[in-house]
């Protein structure tokens, strides 16, 4: 921008060269015998005052994105309303249109009204039906819930899937279990005695490390039983006690005989192989085996007769975890007899089949549990608030009289799946009955004390016997918890997988899988030939 007086001081031209080259200017005629020179010196002083104003006006609308004008025509027409204290009319635009969102928020959408696809497809009905700002609303209003019942539809039916694929059996952990059983039946060292004669009084010897394992997966508890052997320091001084169901037997037992765990020692047997397991001595099994409400339970349809309109998919997610079929087995119930199945043994560990050990337990025997029946890792307190963050709120409905009557809906909740149990001591109190009680009080309720297998009932005959054990012993959630911390994962002694992601499904989490596939033999023949591999 240039700024000309001519010699005659009679006039004054105010020029702008544009980027396409053409020169735009404004001349300003000054009459002598009108305007004297100290008025037009005084005005010369005030356009010098206020260009620079325009210069940063210029600027302002420049750094906006409007920086092709180029003219006085374009510039006025741009710093026009700036410079007459006009604002942009945006803000007023948007006010309006949240006053016909509310005004359109509480309408109710008719079954019969067509939604446009997409919201492409929105924008061209509103151009081809000039749709007023109020239809377009409603319009988009009805496309967001449309969209958001969908939404939430697909993801029950996900948790659904998920439940049904948590539930079931993959076809290679169904051939591994076949092949082996097989092979007991036709292979004499299949069916070697397990463990050796010669071994046969370290079954009892309590100055050897007993672990206890009930499961009827080969595959999970051959992962349990190796990582425990390949993280001791000492494993000569370990011994195995896996109890199986009758169907499972052999095929476990071929499984061991044929992949022995030396210098460890196992023990393989069946629940049919315990005398002291009778329905007498076990009233819940016959208990479980003749409730209907419980089989239709674990095993009906459980969206019949669910309200989903009323629940979230994370609680959704809950209650079907609570009804995995596992809860209704009796091994998953054994763990309350274990003083009576080992009425030799003074102390054990007792581990779930859904753990990978990654250190060195034997120092859990050296843990001073002050008169307390079970050694436990509470669930109340910790890093990850989703997993650790269990009080007796999570797993019991307080509404109940008995349960709001006996029970303190905040205190801290432990965990199954690796515990240290002093047997002897056990052996003086009535966890057992305790544990029948409260079996029988939430059947008769049909089921409204409690949803959740086996802790909740433990978590009451244990109370008063529990003593907390150091975190770094157990990590759980690596069945359920997605973000779980790796650096977390590779220092704790024992890891779980509890929860519906299990590292043998197609459902587990890959970046948490490593942690189990590792001590899976994928050289054996039978986990060859079953297709169980790495990448499940």
């Amino acid at each position: 921008m240039q700024l000309h007086i001519s010699p005659s001081m009679r006039s004054i031209t105010i020029s702008s060269s544009s980027s396409n080259g053409f020169i735009d200017s404004m001349k300003i005629k000054v009459a002598a015998r009108h305007i004297s020179y100290r008025s037009l010196f005084h005005t010369i002083l005030i356009l010098a005052f206020l260009l620079p104003f325009v210069f940063i006006l210029t600027a302002v609308v420049t750094l906006e994105g409007v920086n092709k004008c180029s003219s006085f025509d374009c510039l006025g027409r741009r710093l026009g309303p700036r410079l007459l204290g006009r604002v942009d009319d945006s803000g007023r635009l948007v006010k309006d249109f949240y006053k016909i969102l509310n005004q359109v928020k509480n309408e109710e959408i008719p079954d019969h009204v067509k939604l446009p696809a997409t919201f492409n497809h929105l924008v061209s009905e509103m151009k081809n039906n000039q749709y007023d700002a109020r239809t377009f609303a409603f319009m988009l209003r009805a496309m967001m819930e449309k969209l958001e019942r969908e939404i939430r539809e697909s993801k029950f039916a996900e948790l659904m899937n998920k439940h049904f694929a948590a539930s079931s059996i993959p076809k290679s952990i169904h051939c591994l279990s076949l092949r082996l059983t097989d092979e007991y039946s036709s292979n004499a060292q299949a069916r070697t005695q397990l463990p050796s004669p010669e071994f046969l009084p370290l079954l009892t010897d309590n100055s050897y490390h007993h672990f206890v394992l009930s499961t009827d997966n080969i595959l999970a508890a051959s992962v349990v039983v190796t990582s425990t052997v390949q993280s001791s320091l000492k494993p000569d001084r370990i011994v195995f006690h896996i109890i199986t169901d009758k169907k499972t037997y052999a095929g476990m037992h071929s499984w061991f005989a044929l992949n022995p765990a030396s210098p460890a020692i196992v023990e393989v047997k069946g629940v049919h192989q315990f005398d002291w397991l009778t329905r007498e001595n076990v009233p819940v099994l016959e208990a479980v085996e003749n409730h209907n409400g419980i089989r239709d339970y674990y095993h009906g349809n459980h969206i019949a007769g669910a309200n989903l309109s009323d629940t979230t998919p994370r609680r959704f997610a809950s209650k079907l975890q609570a009804r995995s079929p596992k809860y209704i087995s009796l091994l998953n119930h054994l763990r309350i007899y274990i003083p009576e199945l080992f009425p030799n043994l003074d102390k054990v560990v007792f581990l779930d089949d859904d753990v990978v050990i990654q250190h060195d337990l034997s120092p859990l025997w050296d843990i001073d549990l002050q008169g307390k029946v079970n050694g436990a890792v509470e669930t109340c307190k910790g890093e990850d608030e989703w997993v650790m963050s269990k009080h007796l709120k999570n797993y019991f409905n307080f509404s109940h009289p008995l349960i709001a009557k006996n029970l303190d809906p905040d205190e801290c909740a432990w965990a199954y799946g690796m515990n240290i149990f002093d047997l002897h001591a056990w052996r003086d109190t009535n966890i057992r009955e305790t544990y029948h009680s409260w079996m029988k009080e939430n059947l008769k309720s049909n089921l409204t004390m409690w949803k959740l297998g086996t802790l909740p009932p433990a978590l009451i005959a244990f109370k008063g016997h529990v003593h907390p054990i150091d975190p770094f012993w157990h990590m759980l959630g690596l069945g359920y918890q997605n973000n779980t911390n790796i650096e977390s994962v590779k220092k704790a002694a024992v890891i779980h997988y509890n929860g519906q992601s299990k590292p043998w499904l197609e459902i587990g989490f890959e970046h948490l899988r490593p942690f189990w596939t590792k001590h899976v033999n994928y050289s054996n023949d039978f986990i060859r030939n079953c297709h169980i591999l790495d990448s499940v």
